[in-house]
Parts: C-alpha cells; sequence; structure tokens
C-alpha cells in the first residue's frame, strides 16, 4: 500500500503542474491581442523609398496600419511630415513612442492601440501598409470610397488584388507597391464646349472605358486615366483632360457634369 502512495503521488504531482501550465498560458493568450498580422519590421531602406515613392513632405499627413515600432511614421515626421501609428499590439505602440522620442519628433506623430477597420482614413494624404493581401483586399472599399481622390498608397510586400499599383519595384528583394486614389468617374456626363456629347463612362480603380453619344452618333472612348482627380480620355481621335470635381469636370475649353 505505501508503495502505490509513492509511485502515485509523482503523477499526481505531474498532472497538476502540467494543468496549471495550461490555466497559465491560456490566461496568458486572453490577456494578449489576437494579432491578424506578425510583426515583422521593415528594413529602413524600403522605409525610405516607399516614403520616396509617395512623396511625403512637408504638408502631408500619413497614417501607418500597423505600424509596428513606428519608424515609418518616425521616418515621415523628420521629411516634415505629420504622423499617426496604429497597432493592435501595445509592446509595439510602447516602442514606437520610446522610437518617437528618440528622434525628437513627439509633437509630429501621434501612436495608438486600436483596430485598423475602425480608423478614419479620409483626414490622410498618405497611407502606409504592411499587412497581409486578404487584409489589404478588406481595407480596399473603405480607402476607394473615403479617402479623397488624389491620397497616395505605399505597401511593403502585399498588393490589392485586380487593383493595379502605378509602381511596384523591388528594393533590395522587397516588393514596395504604390497606387494614387482616383476620382469617381463612373455613370453618365453631359459635356459643353466646342463639342457637345454625352459620356457614359465604365470605371474600373484608375481605368475607365465607355461611350460617347455626338449628335446621335456613338464612338468609343479609349484610353480612360485618373491620375487622383486628373483625367484622360480620347473620344473620335481627340484628347480630352481636365480635373474631376465632385459631380463636375473642367478642361479646357470644355466641362462636364453629372447627368
Amino acid at each position: 500500500m505505501i508503495s502505490r502512495l509513492v509511485s502515485f503521488r509523482p503523477t499526481v504531482y505531474a498532472l497538476t503542474l502540467a494543468a496549471g501550465l495550461v490555466a497559465a498560458s491560456v490566461a496568458q493568450a486572453q490577456q494578449e491581442p489576437r494579432l491578424d498580422v506578425i510583426y515583422v519590421p521593415t528594413p529602413q531602406e524600403v522605409v525610405d523609398r516607399m516614403l520616396e515613392l509617395a512623396k511625403v513632405g512637408s504638408g502631408d499627413y500619413m497614417i501607418d496600419f500597423g505600424c509596428g515600432d513606428g519608424r515609418m511614421v518616425v521616418t515621415a515626421a523628420k521629411r516634415g511630415a505629420r504622423g499617426y501609428g496604429v497597432d493592435i499590439n501595445p509592446q509595439r505602440i510602447k516602442e514606437a513612442k520610446e522610437n518617437a522620442a528618440k528622434a525628437g519628433v513627439t509633437d509630429k506623430v501621434e501612436f495608438k492601440i486600436a483596430n485598423l477597420f475602425e480608423e478614419d482614413l479620409s483626414k490622410a494624404d498618405v497611407m502606409a501598409m504592411y499587412l497581409l493581401t486578404d487584409i489589404n483586399l478588406r481595407l480596399r472599399p473603405k480607402i476607394l470610397d473615403t479617402m479623397k481622390p488624389g491620397s497616395r498608397i505605399v505597401s511593403h510586400a502585399f498588393d490589392m488584388g485586380d487593383w493595379k499599383p502605378e509602381v511596384h519595384e523591388n528594393v533590395n528583394g522587397r516588393n514596395v507597391y504604390f497606387w494614387i486614389v482616383p476620382a469617381k468617374v463612373g455613370g453618365k456626363w453631359q459635356v459643353d464646349g466646342a463639342q457637345k456629347m454625352t459620356l457614359d463612362l465604365d470605371q474600373k480603380y484608375q481605368f475607365f472605358t465607355g461611350k460617347a453619344d455626338i449628335g446621335g452618333k456613338t464612338v468609343d472612348i479609349t484610353d480612360g486615366k485618373l491620375t487622383g482627380a486628373n483625367i484622360t480620355f480620347k473620344v473620335d481621335g481627340k484628347t480630352y483632360s481636365g480635373k474631376v470635381s465632385g459631380d463636375s469636370i473642367a478642361g479646357d475649353g470644355w466641362k462636364a457634369t453629372k447627368a
């Protein structure tokens, strides 16, 4: 009987210890945020090139989703911009604030623990991302619907599906992507000027096609392109260029209003 008790006690102890370790692991997991993207720092040379592509400078307000240790926002602040970094991990935000203090740019930056899908994008001139493609795709509608035309987007490593970038570069083995948010021009427009016509535009991101009705004659619209609010296209061999402002377009010798 004694030998049975002696041999049984280590087993009970082992089970108790294992249960305690599991409970501790569960408690720790409950305290830590669930991360959609693991933290991998962006090399500084990639940070620099992303900011160069987006032409970040004085007067710009840049947001960085998944900001990590804040190096993108801090570097942007050194270029004269104001920056706002969002991350769900408290440790990363702590590091970002420390790095901003070391760089002497705390007056130009802000870091916050937040859910990036709940953030307001409308005030940003530039948006930087180092997320995953599926998260980029979830953000894409919000980017297109709420960011002003001409806003610049840069992403490290991951694209945005069939929204083709303006620039795709390889920086020391790392993919970098750059987009410009286009104005919305899909639908019918009435053109006045030397040539009166009606346009019916079919837009897909920064490109569009369509038909033009010129006095009952229907012709194709070709080479339709938006660079932010700037628009160019061809009708019947003639090139039109102008600037979109809501429901109107102003060009040289012509103007259009949304029908």
